[in-house]
């Protein structure tokens, strides 16, 4: 377990992604995959109210609906973290202060609960000022309807510049950035990283498996037809993709753990990085993924796969 930037959030070292419940996981399905996760000890679901599966105009069928039809029947509200998002839903766009309070309140309905523990801008619009957007957030903060906020998809110098007006107002500031990083994208390491370092954040990275690709599932072209998400993963699948992949079959051999535990182990290990995001449509992914928590990778192990 470990904390998220200066909050008291207090989570598991696998942030469980929630874009597959409604979509490619069913309710059933969902539902024991989230019942296999707590068993675990997981405690950190991350979702948000864009991630509507295959029914984008039926907001009851979405992600936010099945983790919050599971958290009451499994009465499990007051030991879960749940993350989710505004700005991205079709229905629901932007960061003006209007649409983050009535999105909010959509959110709190779908997930049946009174409160969001960790509440993120989706993605950085400069149709609306960060002092509005930021004001609106700590409007719910003070209300109680939202512990902590956290930005995703920002560049270093918005959110340098979010974190200076939060400061300079007294509005709530974020505690956590969830960039797109793994082994094969590695953007976030240039500039965004120092800043994190330096302001105290957490990092909780999404596509910490590249799609799917750094799981090893995706080899050869043959396989596109595999899942809808083949597509994107497929793209990594070219002479310095097979290379990786090659390196993680020999770790993953040595340690007797999945490739997906290696990729997100050495994802973990990164500094700044407080718990990777992934996802698993079933229980059989999902044992997968959780032994890298507990997984050491060697310090020549990292350097290899760092230097790839």
């Amino acid at each position: 377990m470990a904390k998220i930037g200066s909050s008291d959030l207090d989570v598991h070292g696998l942030n469980l992604g929630g874009n597959v419940f409604g979509w490619t996981a069913d309710q059933d399905e969902s539902f024991a995959v989230l019942d296999a996760y707590t068993a675990a000890g997981g405690n950190f679901i991350d979702t948000a109210d864009a991630y509507q599966g295959f029914n984008p105009d039926k907001p009851g069928d979405g992600s936010e609906a099945v983790i919050g039809d599971w958290l009451a029947k499994r009465g499990r509200r007051d030991d879960i973290v749940i993350a989710t998002k505004v700005g991205s839903l079709k229905s629901r766009p932007g960061l003006s202060a209007k649409n983050i309070a009535a999105a909010a309140e959509e959110s709190l309905k779908r997930l049946r609960t009174d409160h969001i523990d960790l509440y993120y801008a989706h993605r950085d619009y400069d149709d609306t000022s960060l002092e509005e957007t930021l004001g609106a957030f700590d409007a719910l903060v003070r209300s109680g309807k939202v512990r902590y906020i956290a930005a995703s998809n920002y560049t270093a110098a918005r959110l340098e510049e979010a974190l200076s007006i939060s400061e300079r107002a007294g509005f709530a500031k974020y505690v956590a950035l969830q960039p797109h990083y793994n082994l094969l994208e590695r953007e976030y390491e240039q500039e965004l990283a120092p800043l994190i370092k330096r302001e105290g954040l957490s990092t909780l990275p999404y596509f910490g498996l590249a799609k799917g690709f750094l799981a090893g599932k995706y080899r050869s072209r043959d396989a596109s037809t595999l899942s809808p998400r083949a597509k994107g993963a497929m793209s990594y699948l070219d002479e310095r993709g097979e290379r990786v992949l090659g390196v993680l079959d020999e770790i993953a051999a040595a340690h007797g753990v999945s490739v997906a535990a290696v990729s997100l182990a050495w994802l973990a290990a990164q500094p700044t990085v407080t718990a990777p995001i992934a996802s698993a449509r079933n229980t059989e992914q999902l044992a997968d993924l959780l032994p890298f928590v507990d997984l050491k990778l060697t310090d020549e192990e990292l350097k290899i796969l760092t230097g790839q």
